[in-house]
């Protein structure tokens, strides 16, 4: 029920009066109650525990740390793909971050952790807010005891209530931190999908290359054997030789040319996979590969600075520091069911009988008040909600230090590999040169008649082997330093503003229609790295 107000009665300040007594009562309950007060209000005024980063377990150095080929000095981490000098490649990783479809959809699940923020910002505001309007007719029974003059009569009502729950523990605030952590862990995925899609980039090019130079190998041979085989039966119809030779250059050739069709099916279906990350459909991308041929060359040195950097550049261990700081202010929300909500309700409205009246200063009503509830008998349900995020906390915790573990072994992991595939790739290279000398000496003194066909026949092959192994070793040493980097966390700066690209083509027809893929920093993010987020 409504009761209009006296518009003659003098303003009273009895409610604000009976609020503060209100808020005093909650105070001396929650004094009663056991709360901390000190420690709420140095946490600021809010319950449960402040955000601090867990320990991790992190070495004081590499282990190749001593090895010449490893700087300690800071890594270049904006382009690391430039170290191949390869201007297609520069093309290639532009392209596929404006186009591919699943950081597109990294970047909207960065948009929907930002709205979800704002809803929650939302909650420090008066919680509930309603304007409403109805008409009433009115028709008195004429069956009643007490006769009455009015039978029947209009209502009409305009106006607006509002009930706002103060923030006394932190509830709110706390949710609202939750919620800034859990849009930077989104944020930290998406440059971790980044990081990762590069180095699939640049690994599906580098198979790319490292297919055609494998091919170009094994079309080579083919055309050196096809010169023995012709040779061997020039050597046969002159009595030179047996047929053996000729049979022997025949399994040479035939071998080496069953290597070709596998090759091309692994060159195609590298190029597939490029297609898939740069967001179109399997086709001829000879074009964006460039008129480059070869296997790129690498420094024998590498840049890594210290373990400690990784913290703060790989991008999965940012995103589960975040988890933990968004359960850890979830610790606060629990904590605040345990103690009395204060609200103020209020409402403000026209009321009269007719429309021609509604909106005159006597048709003026409304009320304003404070209240409190208190979850009295809830306590061991609330309580083990409390246990609960507590317990949640503790598993992300261990999670986070887990994934600290991981990225150090995947650090040491792919730099072994990349410096015992130089010397891989040393001995290899040694290994063919002195194969294909000895083997010119070899087809020499075959075409003067001194020996028969059965050396050629063993080293062509033995040299075959030997090329296709090459090619192979310098393509893993090639993917063994993108491991490196996607170890460490290198590319997702592509994103920040201070980064220039490089530019792909003069001609924009060749782009892809695509949609901006914004990634905004929190302010935590912000005061760890000095490039601010788009």
């Amino acid at each position: 029920m409504r009761f209009p107000l006296n518009p003659a009665r003098k303003p009273q300040l009895g409610w604000l009066r009976n609020a503060l007594c209100l808020v005093s009562v909650g105070v001396m309950l929650i004094s009663c109650s056991g709360c901390n007060l000190s420690q709420w209000a140095h946490n600021g005024f809010k319950v449960g525990p402040d955000y601090c980063r867990p320990v991790a377990p992190l070495a004081d150095d590499w282990l190749e740390s001593d090895d010449p080929r490893v700087l300690e000095e800071p890594p270049q981490f904006d382009d690391w793909w430039a170290v191949f000098n390869d201007p297609a490649l520069n093309n290639l990783v532009q392209l596929t971050y404006e186009q591919n479809l699943t950081l597109r959809q990294a970047g909207m699940r960065v948009m929907q952790a930002r709205a979800s923020r704002a809803i929650t910002a939302g909650n420090l505001f008066p919680q509930q807010q309603q304007a409403f309007g109805n008409y009433d007719r009115l028709q008195e029974s004429q069956t009643i005891a007490v006769p009455s003059p009015v039978r029947a009569f209009d209502e009409w009502e305009v106006g607006f209530n509002a009930s706002w729950e103060i923030d006394v523990w932190g509830r709110f605030r706390r949710a609202i931190e939750s919620a800034d952590a859990n849009l930077g862990a989104s944020i930290a995925e998406y440059d971790f999908v980044l990081v990762s899609l590069i180095a699939e980039v640049v690994t599906a090019y580098i198979d790319i290359r490292t297919f055609e130079e494998r091919l170009r190998y094994a079309r080579q041979n083919v055309e050196i054997q096809k010169s023995s085989l012709r040779l061997s039966k020039t050597q046969f119809d002159e009595g030179k030789t047996n047929q053996v030779g000729v049979y022997l250059a025949k399994a040479n050739l035939s071998g080496t040319a069953s290597t070709v069709p596998s090759l091309d099916v692994g060159l195609q279906q590298a190029k597939n996979r490029l297609c898939t990350l740069l967001g179109i459909p399997p086709s001829d991308v000879t074009a964006l590969l460039g008129t480059k041929e070869g296997i790129p060359s690498v420094p024998a040195e590498i840049a890594l600075g210290i373990p400690a950097d990784l913290l703060r550049r790989r991008p999965d261990i940012r995103q589960a520091e975040q988890l933990v700081a968004a359960q850890s202010a979830q610790i606060g929300v629990a904590l605040a069911d345990l103690y009395p909500s204060i609200a103020i309700n209020g409402e403000a409205y026209q009321a009269s009988e007719r429309f021609s009246n509604l909106f005159r200063s006597a048709s003026a009503a409304g009320s304003i008040g404070p209240s409190f509830r208190w979850n009295i008998l809830n306590y061991g349900r609330i309580v083990n909600n409390v246990r609960l995020q507590d317990r949640r906390l503790l598993e992300l915790i261990a999670s986070y230090q887990n994934k600290v573990l991981e990225a150090n072994q995947e650090v040491e992991d792919a730099l072994i590999a990349f410096l015992k595939s130089q010397e891989e790739v040393k001995f290899l290279q040694e290994n063919v040169d002195d194969l294909d000398s000895a083997l010119e000496l070899l087809v020499i003194e075959f075409e003067e008649g001194a020996i028969e066909f059965s050396p050629v026949f063993v080293l062509q092959g033995s040299l075959r082997e030997a090329q296709d192994r090459l090619a192979a070793a310098q393509g893993r040493l090639l993917l063994n330093l993108i491991d490196v980097y996607r170890a460490l966390g290198g590319g997702w700066q592509i994103r920040c503003p201070g980064f220039h690209p490089r530019p792909i083509f003069d001609d924009q027809d060749q782009r892809l229609e695509v949609l901006p893929l914004p990634a905004p920093e929190t302010e935590d993010q912000k005061s760890l790295d000095s490039d601010p987020a788009e």
